[in-house]
């Protein structure tokens, strides 16, 4: 009798709790938002030379005042230039689903900080510097979409981007890489010297994305496969036993990121199981100490962002599932 009252208590907090969600998301979709899509890439593959005056008025800053126009001119007429400025016109037909996307978001950030503005929003390419697929300040925001093509596109192909990364390439990560973007200008930690500090640092940036982007699956907000996420879950115990018995979580060893944090095509734990992992599992459980953490202390993800990283550890008291 007293297991079947327990279960009837949780399943009525959990009801409640789906309640409250519904509520405050309610909220948000209330919150008014409005900016537009510039296309800088457009414009640039479509100008000719007397447009050039105007492009330089409404974009300055992709201009240095020290390059003559005959440079911007011969970049203009480049022929790489243009196969990839006609590849991405081809991909970015419309911007529908992803101002959807973006739109949401920005609900959720001007929700949870009241002083936030939106962005102009600008999108060009940039050579598939896939390390600057997005670039984040207060009053722009810029996409190069010649990174979100296809995993399989003969760009990422034929450039020798690993798999692991190219996976991501796709026009619904957009939204994801923002959401990251904007995660590390809110994240504070005054180090991040041992693995446990490095480790609540990124689940700190994916507990973000649990709040600004919660239209995004899991498997989404952290760019694994829903194969990997599986994994990832079916194996947390296992991983955080992992730790404990190397005793790693308050190693400062400068190896451990590579091996648990940073992207990879897997987790290195020099174990069997390595080629079946996924990489990035030290930023997986991070997410799952900083989950704990909200749910017990109740804080607001502002606050979260900001609380360092012993406390969120110490009072998440966080058990992995088994």
């Amino acid at each position: 009798m007293q297991i079947r009252i327990y279960f009837i208590l949780l399943l009525g907090f959990a009801i409640l709790s789906c309640d409250e969600d519904s509520k405050v998301e309610k909220e948000i979709a209330k919150v008014d938002v409005d900016f537009t899509i510039e296309r800088f890439d457009k414009a640039f593959y479509e100008a000719t030379l007397k447009d050039l005056p105007n492009l330089k008025s409404a974009y300055p800053f992709f201009f240095s005042k020290h390059e003559p126009d005959s440079i911007v001119i011969h970049r203009m007429n480049d022929s790489l230039q243009h196969e990839i400025l006609q590849e991405v016109d081809a991909a970015f037909k419309d911007f529908d689903n992803t101002r959807e996307d973006l739109v949401s978001m920005f609900q959720h950030l001007k929700y949870y900080d009241k002083v936030f503005s939106t962005p102009r929003i600008i999108t060009l390419t940039n050579n598939v510097q896939y390390r600057d697929k997005v670039i984040i300040t207060d009053s722009i925001v810029l996409v190069a979409l010649d990174n979100y093509l296809g995993e399989d596109h003969r760009f990422y192909v034929d450039g020798n981007i690993p798999a692991y990364l190219a996976k991501n390439f796709k026009k619904e990560q957009i939204v994801v890489d923002l959401a990251d973007g904007y995660a590390k200008k809110y994240a504070f930690q005054s180090t991040r010297k041992a693995l446990l500090e490095e480790m609540i640092y990124f689940g700190k940036l994916l507990y973000f994305k649990d709040v600004m982007i919660p239209f995004k699956t899991d498997a989404e907000k952290i760019g694994y496969t829903e194969n990997q996420i599986q994994w990832a879950e079916a194996n947390e115990s296992q991983i955080w036993s992992y730790f404990i018995e190397k005793e790693l979580l308050y190693s400062t060893d400068p190896k451990l990121p590579n091996r648990f944090i940073a992207d990879a095509p897997f987790t290195k734990f020099y174990l069997e199981l390595d080629n079946e992992s996924p990489g990035r599992l030290g930023q997986y459980i991070g997410w799952q100490i900083v989950k704990a953490y909200a749910e017990n202390s109740g804080d607001g993800i502002m606050k979260i962002m900001q609380t360092e990283p012993e406390e969120i550890f110490r009072k998440s008291k966080f058990k992995p599932k088994k």
